[in-house]
């Protein structure tokens, strides 16, 4: 491997670059700087028969002890920049969602005020229809330019197939974005900040302040994961390091030291009880990657 990709770290530990803190080592992990450079990673990558697992910013997924296998290419922090023409914005893979909101809202445009709310990256946010405070991101997408069958396409919101928290990259993990363009409206740059004050406010008071991956579960249709997995008494559950949290059931919070294997455990135990207790099947919102 590192004969193929000498620039990228050997054995690295993933739980480094986690929300949740979990997570076993990668066997190559690579952060390119540009798009250029991630698609000349992954062609080389198959052309060696490695595999290829690509991380944005850590949330909303649970990394095996095991760790991964082949070349993981980790665009957060990386593959960052930010351009605007006129109305439109257009940002790379890695860049973080809560800073779209704050450059647009600085630039009077209005329409990301939302994605404060969400702190995973572009390239996540696609992938899963990212949301927060009743807005989605296929209202705003004009289109994402993937990396597919060795080219790159623009797809807009129809073509990936948005829904909620699914895109068609669900089916085609190979897939991958390489930035997305939005389309914004003028408005009160003030104005702007103070909604994003104010959801931020909102997150920090009802969130753990605990590692987690974020929302756990997804909505059962009609009501709220929360909800239903504190009504069937979950609040506080525990396996291992890892518990329900008492601020908030739809978190899932790390008190230092736990495994994934501990987590997936939890995260069966709250399924059964929530369907024994409320007849609710509860689907997971988190992505499990790497080697169980």
């Amino acid at each position: 491997m590192r004969n193929v990709f000498p620039a990228a770290k050997p054995d690295e530990p993933m739980r480094r670059y986690t929300a949740w803190k979990i997570g076993g080592p990668a066997d190559a992990l690579l952060e390119p700087k540009d798009s250029d450079e991630l698609v000349k990673a992954i062609n080389k990558a198959r052309e060696n028969g490695i595999p290829v697992t690509i991380l944005g910013g850590g949330t909303n997924v649970l990394i095996a002890d095991k760790g991964i296998r082949g070349l993981t290419i980790r665009l957060a922090k990386s593959m960052k920049d930010v351009f605007f023409d006129g109305d439109s914005m257009t940002a790379d893979a890695g860049a973080l969602y809560p800073v779209l909101a704050n450059t647009s809202a600085a630039r009077g445009l209005t329409g990301m005020e939302f994605a404060t709310g969400i702190p995973g990256t572009v390239g996540g946010a696609v992938f899963m229809n990212a949301g927060a405070y009743g807005t989605e991101t296929k209202e705003v997408l004009i289109h994402a330019e993937i990396f597919r069958d060795g080219e790159i396409v623009k797809m807009d919101g129809d073509e990936l197939e948005l829904s909620y928290r699914h895109s068609v990259l669900h089916e085609h993990p190979e897939w991958t974005v390489l930035r997305a363009s939005y389309r914004l409206r003028p408005g009160d740059a003030e104005e702007s900040k103070r909604t994003i004050k104010e959801f931020r406010a909102q997150r920090m008071t009802g969130s753990p302040s605990k590692p987690s991956c974020g929302s756990t579960f997804k909505r059962p249709p009609g009501d709220f994961p929360g909800r239903v997995i504190e009504a069937a008494g979950m609040k506080g559950r525990r396996v291992g390091n890892i518990e329900v949290s008492p601020v908030h059931a739809n978190y899932l919070v790390n008190h230092g030291g736990g495994t994934a294997e501990d987590a997936m455990e939890l995260m069966r135990i709250v399924r059964e009880e929530v369907a024994e207790e409320l007849g609710i099947e509860l689907e997971a919102e988190v992505r499990v990657v790497g080697e169980a």
